[in-house]
């Protein structure tokens, strides 16, 4: 049995990087994104989580999405706040607004940070860095690069050796739960997927966790005066090749994950 599964992964790997690529990237929802960073970068210049969403509309639009949907914005980083992180970490106490480490798009860190708690403390939760562009922007409306990723815990970093959270893996997972979030507030008019990173099996961020996608980036589409939807968002459907790589992938989801 396990010959059959690595044969099978390795025959994937064949087809995923080497023969398809080309055919799995696609813009045709929005071209401008094909030129856009696929990635952050940490602070030591290194790549770090992939990007994985996109929403258009105004800053006071997302803001009011994500409130809508239960997100909350993430502190500044301060002395304060800094403090007030460890010891919600420490003491497992709720901290629903603790600050977020910087990551850096076109040598700027995140516009916007919003997280969602889980749990008693900040030891655990979900969040989003946010990035800003005018240039990249669909329809008049300014776009905004988001990565997605859900903090499992906190310990050393794999590179720095300083204290840090650490991602989970399955940054899919959190984009699908972000996107749900939004879609069930009624902040969503339409969605489409373009190209992010590429199909990832094992992806290291700049601290050194490990992450797995299927590449993809999943833009939504706010709605214009934030008055929440009754009907489901408008789905733009993509190429067959990449349908059929993302069902490929869906497959491997459950196997990845017990790695």
């Amino acid at each position: 049995m396990l010959g059959w599964l690595l044969a099978a992964l390795a025959a994937y790997a064949v087809v995923a990087y080497l023969v398809l690529p080309s055919l799995w990237r696609h813009y045709e929802h929005q071209p401008g994104l094909e030129s856009a960073p696929k990635t952050t970068t940490g602070g030591d210049g290194l790549p770090g989580d992939p990007l994985n969403v996109g929403l258009v509309g105004s800053e006071a639009e997302v803001v009011r999405a994500l409130l809508a949907a239960g997100w909350q914005p993430a502190d500044p980083i301060t002395f304060r706040t800094s403090l007030k992180i460890a010891i919600s970490v420490l003491l497992r106490r709720p901290d629903p607004e603790a600050p977020v480490s910087s990551e850096y798009l076109w040598g700027r860190r995140q516009d916007l940070a919003f997280e969602k708690s889980v749990g008693g403390s900040a030891r655990q939760r979900h969040h989003v860095r946010l990035w800003r562009s005018n240039e990249l922007g669909a329809g008049g409306r300014p776009t905004w690069l988001g990565a997605a990723t859900f903090d499992r815990g906190v310990g050393f970093g794999h590179r720095t050796g300083e204290i840090t959270h650490h991602i989970a893996p399955d940054v899919d997972a959190e984009r699908e739960a972000l996107d749900q979030d939004l879609m069930d507030a009624g902040q969503v008019t339409k969605l489409y997927r373009v190209s992010g990173v590429g199909p990832t099996l094992w992806g290291r961020n700049s601290e050194g966790d490990r992450y797995y996608t299927d590449g993809d980036m999943v833009v939504l589409v706010l709605p214009r005066d934030s008055v929440p939807r009754a009907q489901p968002p408008e789905q733009l459907p993509s190429p067959p090749a990449v349908a059929a790589k993302n069902a490929a992938f869906a497959w491997l989801r459950a196997w990845l994950g017990a790695s």
